[in-house]
């Protein structure tokens, strides 16, 4: 089981072993719990023996034989085992016949009683009964768009890599740059956009231009790097350009996955202006790290108390959702 942010990556969710002996709440899953313990106890009784050395494995038929732990005190323990995954077996075992079902082990923890059997299941069967739950209510809290405050965000020249600035404290890493666009620019008038294309070494990334989204694109187990490419709505003046980079965990495997990037490293470029092509990349880029939503402990019963929570809007990019 994975906890907390303790996940690998990248693309891998935190998830719970949905076929371990107990569900993720802590309850005893059956019948898988009951045949583990009988198991258990099972060797427990062949414990003396078992312990004490080597077995003696002889051929009980074409596809059964037996493994036989004896202790110097007298202690016996036999495993009779049926390879075959078909067919029953009837073997005869220290002057007595045992019947084996298809591909299972029968535990003799006294080399003549038979305690346990690895097809035969005793314990009690249990099935799970989804059920809907009705009368909840939804609301919801919207994430804000540029705007970060001067204590945590800060200002560099050029593209920094994302895990170096997250620490791996969040998956969001904050890109916000600025575009002049001058009141001569053709493209004001003939109504063709310019196109912005981003570069990012992963793994997802949302692209807004003057607070609206413009498009998100994913990368892949396969390849993490992708391309953002996408007309753009500028005007003229000072336009605003923010690209929320996201980390779908981190690298876990890989030849020298430790060198693996994340995040914008561009180039960024803008095409459709008078001058053609404007260069982004090395430009003054604003980072913030994380989403104003984890800052306030949303997520938890205490910090989703501290906002005033709306009725959900339909199609609301980076929205917070709350059912009570």
């Amino acid at each position: 089981t994975n906890f907390g942010r303790t996940a690998g990556g990248p693309f891998v969710a935190t998830s719970y072993d949905y076929d371990a002996p107990i569900d993720e709440y802590g309850l005893l899953r059956e019948p898988k719990w009951g045949h583990l313990k009988e198991l258990h106890r099972a060797i427990k009784l062949c414990e003396p023996a078992l312990v004490a050395g080597d077995p003696i494995i002889s051929s009980l038929g074409k596809a059964q034989k037996s493994s036989v732990f004896r202790s110097s005190t007298g202690a016996c323990a036999a495993f009779l085992e049926n390879k075959d995954k078909l067919s029953y077996a009837r073997v005869s075992f220290s002057g007595m016949h045992y019947d084996l079902p298809p591909w299972s082990i029968s535990i003799l923890p006294d080399c003549k009683t038979t305690v346990f059997n690895t097809a035969r299941v005793g314990s009690q069967i249990s099935q799970m009964k989804m059920e809907w739950a009705g009368g909840l209510t939804w609301q919801s809290y919207n994430e804000e768009i540029n705007s970060y405050s001067e204590e945590e965000a800060f200002t560099a020249v050029g593209l920094l890599e994302q895990i170096n600035m997250t620490r791996d404290n969040t998956d969001y890493l904050w890109y916000t740059t600025y575009v002049d666009v001058a009141k001569d620019e053709q493209f004001l008038t003939s109504g063709k956009s310019p196109k912005l294309t981003v570069m990012s070494a992963g793994h997802a990334l949302h692209v807004f231009v003057n607070g609206q989204l413009t498009g998100t694109v994913y990368g892949s187990v396969e390849d993490p790097k992708l391309t953002y490419t996408g007309s753009v709505k500028l005007w003229a003046g000072s336009n605003t350009i923010s690209c929320l980079s996201i980390a779908v965990g981190l690298p876990n495997v890989g030849e020298h996955f430790e060198t693996w990037n994340a995040g914008i490293l561009g180039p960024v470029i803008l095409y459709g202006l008078n001058e053609g092509r404007r260069d982004l990349t090395w430009q003054k880029w604003t980072y913030q790290v994380g989403l104003k939503g984890e800052a306030m402990s949303l997520h938890s019963l205490s910090g989703s108390s501290s906002v005033e929570w709306g009725e959900p809007v339909q199609k609301q990019p980076l929205t917070w959702y709350k059912v009570m």
